[in-house]
């Protein structure tokens, strides 16, 4: 059965108003960031997920006056499935939150909690880290009257520097108290940090009668090159489906979504993205990737996945193109992902793209640099539709006014052809601004 296409603006019975514009983001405690100009115009107006709530506030955990904690509550009866970043330096909370989803059973009887900070990534700070998240863990449980093993604990932030978790315990408490299905917008807002817009993406798909809802989102703008899944991301669904086969839809969702994006070619400590899955929806449960039933809920959840995944790169830090690296015919699909990653990291590709300059030669660079089997006569390159090089020269029809003046749109392809086989990929990145510097050179500040 067909899946129903990713409405980023999608009517639910959300309590939530739509936003009719995407506000600034306030990190630091300074002035807002301006908005991304690859930004969708809105966030939308995401679905209640019926078992899911949320609640945001301020606890001041590095900044003052921003709402810097979410809090989500998972009915009793839910799956829950996660991938998380293989980074050797990990945070406290990713290596919790890997040993804690190792450890469920088949069909928990209680309920769960998601506890999100922003400001402090929780990282590097050696077993104080591990005793703050326990800490965290507890009064969750306690406020939420579910095990502390159900508990799942994300940070983001500035690594290195022991977080004030009492901040975080003492206004638990109160966002338990307001817990409402209708405020996904404000708990997507909780997670940002160097993000300019928050990212959101809902769809809705029929399995067989029944229709199933799906919406998540996710914060992430630079630090991004995941090993897994992206900085941060949170997707909910009625669906009924068991732990298992969630579980194998989103390791196989990932990796042509939040494993296809790289801003900076640098991986998180704390990437992690977590899946909840309510079986609210009263669909007959799927058990496997197999059958038509479980082909459509996949193929809606990857869209939703690959939606926030795309929007990451469109809010990469200074950013102001979207780019689409297509690599075909090379020997194996291993090597179309070295040639792919290799363009879509290269700083001297990625500043030609800023600097809006057709330089078809720093592909072939990054083409030969990549360790993939090459061979510079089968090459082929192009820029969108525009045959750029062949047959190891610049192609005869090549027009550096035609090129150039694509290169001035927002969103562009490069596509590389190694005419060797069947291999292909495609990584999505942004190009390379001095934005970037400026926000990295005065984040700690």
């Amino acid at each position: 059965m067909a899946m129903a296409k990713v409405d980023k603006n999608k009517k639910g019975k959300s309590k939530d108003k739509p936003e009719k514009k995407v506000k600034p983001a306030k990190p630091a405690g300074k002035a807002p960031l301006k908005v991304s100009p690859l930004a969708p115009a809105s966030f939308p107006d995401l679905p209640v997920i019926a078992g899911v709530r949320y609640a945001a506030g301020e606890a001041g955990v590095r900044y003052a006056n921003r709402t810097d904690v979410m809090l989500v509550e998972i009915a009793a009866g839910s799956a829950v499935a996660g991938v998380f970043t293989r980074s050797a330096t990990r945070s406290a909370a990713v290596l919790d939150c890997q040993a804690k989803l190792a450890a469920l059973g088949p069909a928990p009887k209680k309920g769960f909690g998601i506890v999100v900070n922003s400001g402090n990534a929780n990282t590097f700070t050696g077993q104080r880290g591990a005793s703050d998240v326990a800490l965290i863990s507890d009064a969750a449980a306690k406020a939420l009257k579910i095990p502390a093993a159900h508990v799942f604990t994300c940070s983001t932030g500035v690594i290195g520097e022991p977080l004030p978790a009492e901040k975080i315990t003492d206004i638990l408490p109160v966002l338990a108290d307001g817990l409402d299905a209708g405020k996904s917008a404000i708990a997507a807002r909780a997670i940002m940090t160097t993000d300019t817009f928050p990212k959101g993406a809902t769809t809705e798909v029929m399995i067989g009668a029944t229709p199933v809802r799906i919406a998540g989102f996710a914060k992430g703008s630079g630090m991004i090159a995941p090993d897994m899944a992206t900085m941060l991301g949170y997707v909910f669904t009625d669906a009924a489906i068991t732990q298992d086969a969630l579980q194998a839809m989103l390791s196989v969702a990932t990796r042509h979504s939040f494993n296809a994006v790289t801003v900076d070619s640098d991986t998180s400590t704390s990437d992690a993205v977590l899946v909840a899955a309510t079986g609210k929806a009263g669909n007959a449960p799927i058990t496997s990737r197999r059958g038509a039933a479980a082909r459509a809920f996949a193929g809606a959840f990857e869209a939703v996945l690959k939606d926030l995944a795309l929007q990451i790169v469109r809010d990469g830090e200074g950013a102001t193109k979207l780019v689409e690296v297509c690599v075909t015919g090379a020997k194996s699909a291993r090597d179309a992902t070295r040639v792919a990653r290799s363009i879509a990291n290269s700083p001297l590709v990625k500043t030609a793209i800023a600097g809006q300059d057709p330089n078809w030669g720093r592909i072939v660079m990054a083409v030969g640099k990549s360790g993939a089997l090459a061979d510079r006569d089968l090459l082929t390159i192009r820029f969108g539709e525009h045959l750029v090089a062949e047959k190891g020269w610049r192609a005869e029809s090549y027009s550096e006014e035609a090129v150039a003046a694509y290169m001035k749109g927002q969103e562009l392809l490069i596509a590389v052809d190694l005419g060797l086989g069947r291999g292909r990929d495609t990584v999505w990145t942004c190009d390379l601004t001095h934005a970037y510097i400026d926000i990295n050179a005065d984040y700690r500040s």
